[in-house]
């Protein structure tokens, strides 16, 4: 489905379109006169700086609506974070554009929490970070602990003394606090435990009913299909599917194992040979 065609169909409420959004990087490479032995001669073969360009995404079109919660998946490097920060503009596209019913929300950006301030400060912070006014700070303070799960005992002290995920959790309780219609979470959900899960999930259901949207990005394709209703996969920057969560977690899944034993060179490759025994209408190919 292409963007217009999402965009003028009449039951759909686009909450974030991509229409062909790229990011290519300039970066500096050095010069070498010839080929040498050792570093001392390749400094000394050094004969100025260049330039080189890396696309780090491809142009890439995507439509997603209120109510649907989007898990984002790929090996590192692979451009998922690229595209979260294009989507939360801290990255503007090279080519193309993007365009949202409210700025994104990414999980640690509106939320930055302070090490050497106790649990119960950072709310305080994080909550009034966002907007929020002292009133409105103490009326959520319950619901931000409930959902962080930490104890009273917990939240006296310093954030330098939390553990990554009891910090993750904290995090993801003040940077929902505030309804965002539109949440981007980055590997921010691969800790803590089953409960804490249970409540995640539940959180993001109510963001959702409240017709709002998440895009979850994580290496943890149990959390992809327990905690997202569609599911996009991105390999070298390109999007390669998108689609039901089981269906493109199994298809990636049998990817990596095969490239693990070297038996394809790029995901298209291994994909060219699945293709005619997966669903297209749900698929994207690019």
């Amino acid at each position: 489905m292409s963007v217009q065609e999402a965009v003028t169909t009449p039951t759909s409420h686009p909450a974030v379109a991509i229409d062909e959004a790229s990011l290519t990087y300039t970066v500096a490479t050095a010069s070498v006169q010839k080929k040498s032995r050792n570093l001392l001669q390749r400094l000394r073969g050094i004969t100025g700086v260049g330039e080189q360009k890396v696309e780090a995404l491809k142009p890439l079109s995507l439509v997603v609506n209120t109510g649907e919660s989007v898990g984002v998946i790929g090996t590192n490097g692979s451009g998922k974070s690229t595209l979260m920060k294009v989507l939360t503009g801290h990255l503007p596209p090279t080519t193309g554009a993007v365009y949202a019913t409210s700025t994104p929300i990414m999980l640690g950006v509106n939320a930055a929490l302070v090490k050497q301030i106790s649990g119960h400060d950072n709310i305080t912070l994080g909550c009034l970070a966002m907007g929020m006014t002292r009133q409105q700070v103490e009326e959520k303070r319950d619901a931000v602990i409930e959902l962080s799960g930490l104890t009273d005992n917990a939240l006296r002290l310093p954030m330098k003394a939390y553990s990554s995920g009891m910090a993750s959790r904290l995090q993801f309780a003040i940077a929902t606090s505030m309804d965002p219609e539109i949440l981007i979470i980055d590997e921010a959900l691969n800790t803590g435990d089953a409960q804490f899960r249970a409540r995640t999930a539940s959180r993001i259901d109510e963001l959702r009913e409240e017709a709002g949207c998440v895009f979850l990005v994580s290496h943890s394709l149990p959390t992809i299909r327990e905690m997202t209703n569609r599911c996009i996969w991105i390999q070298q920057g390109e999007l390669i599917m998108d689609g039901d969560p089981a269906e493109v977690t199994k298809t990636y899944t049998g990817y990596t194992k095969r490239m693990a034993a070297k038996k394809y060179k790029s995901a298209a490759e291994y994909l060219a040979d699945v293709k005619s025994t997966l669903n297209a209408q749900k698929i994207i190919w690019q």
